[in-house]
């Protein structure tokens, strides 16, 4: 297959990653945990840029679970910091590139500080066309799908709907991400196999692609090899890492 036949349209319009490995990198470097955490910023970086360039809708990213909370205070503090200074430094950059940002999950476990650096990013980027970058904090598959069943629990009380009426599309209507196609292309890094309680509903169709790069360590290279990948085996084009990199230098 020729780099010229290669289409954006053989592409996934949805890429989730599950960004896994910061602290065992960090621990490989000699480093704490926190370090692995603030060089995983740099890959995310890559990612958003090489997505954008290739044309690709939406990219979800898997920062902070709800079952992150159990790790130790001292790293979770860190983190709701690396978050704070993220979303000041970078929401400029995201708009100029007419990037769009959303964050996903249960906010309201976070600070006001917080919280208010979330809304302002949200409303800065809301009608922007671009990319849509949807940062998945304090998020869980599992209190996705519960809190949409208690939005149509309470449409039906309120006579709304009927319980005959909910169906997979108005479950779906009430879930993260409603606005969006569903997940095409699941990438995982360091290794490991599993979903992680993330985007449970949203994945039902997705090809995973798992790989034992560390987070910090994920860069253009990997990401045109999973899409790569992808495009292999769901669309049953056959390319390369070179061929994805072909179609950027053409945007």
């Amino acid at each position: 297959m020729s780099d010229s036949s290669l289409s954006n349209a053989a592409l996934p319009q949805h890429i989730a990653i599950i960004m896994d490995g910061n602290g065992r990198w960090a621990k490989a470097q000699g480093k704490p945990r926190v370090y692995g955490h603030k060089k995983g910023v740099t890959a995310v970086r890559k990612t958003i840029t090489t997505a954008a360039k290739l044309g690709i809708k939406a990219v979800t990213l898997f920062a902070f679970s709800s079952e992150n909370w159990r790790r130790p205070q001292a790293e979770v503090g860190l983190l709701m910091d690396l978050f704070i200074t993220l979303l000041s430094k970078e929401i400029k950059r995201l708009h100029k590139n007419d990037l769009k940002l959303q964050i996903i999950g249960d906010k309201s476990r976070f600070s006001d500080k917080l919280q208010k650096k979330i809304a302002e990013a949200e409303q800065l980027t809301k009608d922007n066309k671009g990319l849509v970058i949807n940062i998945a904090a304090n998020y869980g598959g599992k209190w996705d799908i519960v809190q949409a069943t208690r939005k149509l629990a309470e449409q039906a009380v309120r006579g709304e709907i009927q319980t005959q009426d909910i169906s997979e599309q108005l479950m779906a209507e009430c879930l993260s991400l409603s606005d969006l196609p569903d997940v095409d292309l699941m990438i995982r890094t360091s290794g490991e196999s599993r979903l992680s309680n993330f985007l449970l509903w949203q994945v039902a169709y997705a090809e995973f692609y798992f790989c034992d790069t560390n987070w910090p360590d994920f860069d253009e290279d990997t990401l045109s090899e999973a899409i790569s990948w992808f495009v292999n085996r769901e669309r049953r084009f056959g390319c390369t890492g070179e061929q994805i990199k072909a179609l950027m230098a053409q945007e």
